[in-house]
């Protein structure tokens, strides 16, 4: 990614002070909403009780959803503001990995805010971005998280949901949806109620999912099953909340 801050690798808080950057940068460019730099301090705080590591279960948590999407029959990508400013490569190689649509949706929903973020995405590799269309909504929200593609979202049986707010994550899973929810806070209610949660840095999670994605390409779909069966979406919120108090017990 161009532009990038000028922060030696070799500095204590390098991801930190990138990652703050890039969503800076996201709101100079109208990606990503003052909002968003609120939620980036949350996250912060959590991942750094996590040790700013992705932890077992976490990791186990990717594969599920790798083996998720590589035999998902219509698997969809959803990007915000943040997502698109912290990870927009990243997202770009998931969804040629197990080839899945992108499709930008947004609370704070402008019609050039989409095109900002679609032209963005495009910049990073991506070829064809939904979210403009808007010619569905999901049942039971009135905000503009509701507004979704017909062809996208709407009709996903798997859908990655990367920094996600809780009320939309719930009505996807009431839709019948697998829905993978990448999360720093394991109370949040998005992993709550997520099929898979991932409790995880973003900047982590996508390329990790990403690499056993590869891995697991040549995997039967029975095995992909296993895989996603075995998955204990419980276990890997419990996990998460025990690093995190007893980091914050012991003082970080």
């Amino acid at each position: 990614m161009s532009d990038e801050v000028e922060v030696p690798e070799s500095h204590p808080r390098y991801h930190s002070l990138l990652t703050r950057h890039r969503i800076e940068a996201g709101v100079e460019k109208g990606i990503t909403s003052q909002q968003g730099l609120i939620a980036q301090g949350r996250g912060e705080a959590f991942d750094y009780l996590l040790g700013e590591e992705t932890i077992p279960s976490a990791d186990r948590a990717a594969r599920a959803a790798a083996a998720a999407l590589l035999r998902a029959d219509q698997p969809v990508l959803s990007v915000n503001g943040n997502v698109a400013a912290l990870v927009p490569e990243e997202m770009v190689e998931l969804a040629e990995v197990v080839d899945a649509d992108l499709e930008v949706n947004l609370f704070n929903r402008t019609e050039a805010r989409i095109e900002r973020i679609t032209d963005h995405l495009r910049e990073h590799g991506a070829t064809d971005v939904k979210g403009l269309t808007a010619d569905a909504r999901i049942p039971g929200i009135d905000h503009e998280r509701a507004k979704v593609d017909a062809d996208g979202i709407y009709s996903a049986d798997v859908v990655v949901v990367p920094l996600e707010d809780g009320d939309r994550a719930e009505a996807l899973g009431e839709m019948g949806k697998t829905e993978i929810v990448i999360d720093l806070n394991p109370l949040s209610r998005s992993p709550q109620v997520a099929s898979i949660p991932i409790i995880d840095n973003v900047l982590r999670a996508l390329p990790n999912i990403t690499d056993h994605a590869e891995e697991l390409a040549g995997a039967s779909g029975d095995e992909l099953a296993r895989i996603v069966d075995e998955f204990d979406p419980d276990e890997a919120l419990q996990d998460a909340e025990r690093r995190i108090r007893t980091a914050s017990e012991s003082g970080g």
